[in-house]
C-alpha cells in the first residue's frame, strides 16, 4: 500500500509501494546589507513498514542542516555551520568541521566541481555534500530577490536604464551567464541582448501580473531599480 501522496506530486502512483523519500529544503534570508543566510536541510525518510513489521510511522534516517553566510554581490562564503540531526552512526558528525573549508569560496561558476574535490567520496558526508550542491543556486536566485527590495537593490546591482548598451545589460545579467542552455554565452538570451532586443519578462511574471490585475511593467520597474 502506498504512502499518502504529497499534494499532486505522485497522485498517479498511489497504487505503488513507496520505497524512499528524500526532501531538500533551502531558504534564504537577508542578514544585513552585505550578507545573506542560506539554511538548507536534507531528509531521508523510509515509509511505514519498510524496515520494521507492524510499524505504522515513517522512519527518518538522515537529517542534515547547513547554514551558509554568503556575501553579496560577490557571493563568497563567509561562514559555515553543519549540523547532523539524524544520522546512522556515531562517527558521522566527526566530519562537520571539514566543511568550514568552504569559507572564502565563491558559489558561482566552478563551485560544484570544487565541492566534489573537497568533500566528494571519503572526504565528506554524501548527504551533506548533495545538500550543499543544491543550495548554491538558491544564493544566485536570492541576489535577484535582493534587487527587488528597495533598501538593498542599489547595493546588489546598479539599475539598467532604458537606453543601456548591450554591454551594460550583459554585465547586469552576468549572474545568469552559462547557468543553463538559454543563458549560455552564445545562447538565445545573450544573442537577443547583443541584437538590441528587449528581454521578455518571465512567463510567471506575466501570469502573476494578470492575476493581480497589474501591468507587468510594475515588475520590470521593481527589478530595474
Amino acid at each position: 500500500m502506498a504512502a499518502a501522496a504529497d499534494n499532486d506530486f505522485d497522485s498517479d502512483l498511489w497504487d505503488l509501494q513507496r520505497l524512499h523519500q528524500r526532501e531538500y529544503k533551502v531558504h534564504s534570508y537577508v542578514l544585513d546589507s552585505e550578507n545573506i543566510l542560506l539554511r538548507g536541510r536534507v531528509r531521508d525518510i523510509k515509509p511505514p513498514g519498510v524496515y520494521f513489521d507492524d510499524d505504522p510511522n515513517p522512519l527518518e534516517i538522515h537529517k542534515m542542516v547547513i547554514d551558509l553566510t554568503i556575501g553579496v554581490p560577490n557571493l563568497v562564503v563567509a561562514d559555515v555551520a553543519v549540523e547532523m540531526q539524524t544520522h546512522p552512526h556515531g562517527y558521522c558528525p566527526t566530519i562537520v568541521n571539514h566543511y568550514r573549508e568552504l569559507i572564502g569560496l565563491s558559489i558561482t561558476r566552478g563551485f560544484t566541481h570544487k565541492v566534489r574535490e573537497l568533500f566528494g567520496g571519503p572526504r565528506g558526508c554524501a548527504h551533506t555534500t548533495a545538500l550543499l550542491q543544491a543550495m548554491a543556486p538558491v544564493a544566485v536566485q536570492s541576489v535577484w530577490s535582493m534587487r527587488s527590495l528597495s533598501p538593498t537593490e542599489q547595493m546588489v546591482a546598479p539599475p539598467v536604464s532604458g537606453d543601456a548598451s548591450p554591454e551594460e545589460i550583459r554585465a547586469h545579467m552576468a549572474h545568469n551567464l552559462n547557468t543553463c542552455h538559454i543563458w549560455s554565452d552564445h545562447g538565445p538570451m545573450f544573442a537577443a541582448i547583443e541584437a538590441g532586443e528587449e528581454i521578455p519578462p518571465p512567463i510567471w511574471a506575466v501570469e502573476r501580473a494578470e492575476e493581480l490585475g497589474q501591468s507587468v511593467e510594475s515588475w520590470r520597474e521593481r527589478m530595474s531599480g
